[in-house]
């Protein structure tokens, strides 16, 4: 385990609407929503900080937003254009290392360990490039400085928004113990729940379990939040680093047979992967489903699309004749899944052959 590293997590505070609001003046102070029309069915891309006050949060139905925000300002947003800015502010990470892992439009970790300006504070390098953010693209950045991704990411939203978190080698254990564990990245509803249940609270009681009994009762999961509350975590920057497939799942709190549920479900999952792929400018072929009945048995189906497609009505389509083609209503459903996968660029949507 090498603590040796200097790793910054970059995440832009509520990117989109925070480009809206750069661009338009009078967005500025309102609660302003990325997500479309709420009179349609769609998926909040994201919202400024005054709509989070009323519980409006990303992939959030934008139905179920306009309930509790009435007042919003609600916009389609642009993609293409924050695919721009996007870029400008990798280019600013650029003059600082070529250990770049972009994550998403909004999020990107930078090894600066041996960097371009010869900067030996980490945290000095994560300030300068705040305040070119800043100053150059008019947009504010919060930033999180660590030994690894796992801490600098956790790191990044402590202190949100426009804000700076380091955690040194020596403090991460204690760091890590105070956090609940809703604050582990990648511990969602259901894993929560499920640590909840085991009395498991905080990173301090997670510490307490040895490590074979949180295999056997979160299998590898277990095994990951063991070696991550004790700070534990070799995994590298990688600037080469590609997304290879975008999809939800959910476990349905009781068994199910209805079919109508399924579908209204797989229609939410298709809008929130529409809204990753835009995020992440890539387009899909494949479309995934994922069944897990009652008894454990798990079934998955494939569809290869005539195109790519990122447009959730498509993901749809085809996720509901998948489900159509394997589900015979005669065993309850625990778990269902979509998925997109051979993922690509969007730039190739504009490119034309030649000469041909």
């Amino acid at each position: 385990m090498d603590k040796t590293r200097k790793i910054i997590h970059i995440d832009m505070d509520a990117f989109f609407a925070s480009v809206e609001e750069r661009d338009h003046p009078e967005y500025r102070g309102k609660a302003l929503i990325i997500g479309g029309d709420p009179n349609k069915r769609g998926v909040v891309s994201t919202c400024s900080y005054e709509a989070r006050k009323f519980g409006v949060h990303s992939a959030m139905p934008t139905k179920q937003a306009y309930k509790l925000c009435p007042h919003g300002i609600f916009v389609h947003g642009n993609m293409e254009h924050y695919r721009e800015v996007s870029m400008q502010i990798r280019e600013i990470f650029y003059r600082y290392t070529d250990l770049v892992e972009p994550m998403s439009l909004d999020e990107a970790y930078l090894d600066v360990t041996e960097n371009k300006r010869g900067i030996k504070s980490a945290m000095k390098v994560a300030m300068e490039i705040q305040y070119a953010i800043y100053h150059e693209i008019g947009l504010t950045a919060s930033a999180g400085v660590s030994y690894n991704k796992f801490i600098a990411k956790i790191a990044s939203d402590f202190k949100k928004p426009a804000g700076m978190t380091v955690v040194l080698p020596e403090e991460a254990e204690a760091f890590l113990e105070r956090l609940p564990v809703t604050k582990f990245h990648g511990v969602g509803k259901v894993t929560a729940e499920k640590l909840h249940r085991l009395g498991i609270e905080t990173g301090a009681d997670l510490k307490a379990w040895n490590e074979w009994d949180l295999i056997r009762e979160l299998n590898k999961q277990g095994y990951r939040l063991y070696r991550a509350v004790r700070g534990l975590s070799d995994s590298k920057v990688n600037p080469h680093r590609e997304r290879k497939s975008v999809g939800r799942e959910t476990t349905f709190a009781n068994n199910i047979f209805d079919e109508r549920l399924m579908q209204d479900t797989l229609f939410l999952f298709a809008q929130k992967i529409e809204a990753s792929l835009e995020k992440i400018g890539k387009q899909g072929k494949t479309v995934v489903l994922k069944l897990r009945y009652s008894d454990f048995n798990t079934v998955t189906r494939r569809l290869s699309l005539m195109e790519y497609t990122k447009d959730a009505q498509t993901i749809f389509q085809a996720g509901l004749s998948l489900l159509n083609d394997v589900y015979s209503g005669e065993d309850s459903v625990r778990l269902v899944g979509l998925t997109v996968t051979n993922l690509r660029p969007l730039q190739f949507e504009n490119l034309k052959l030649e000469g041909f």
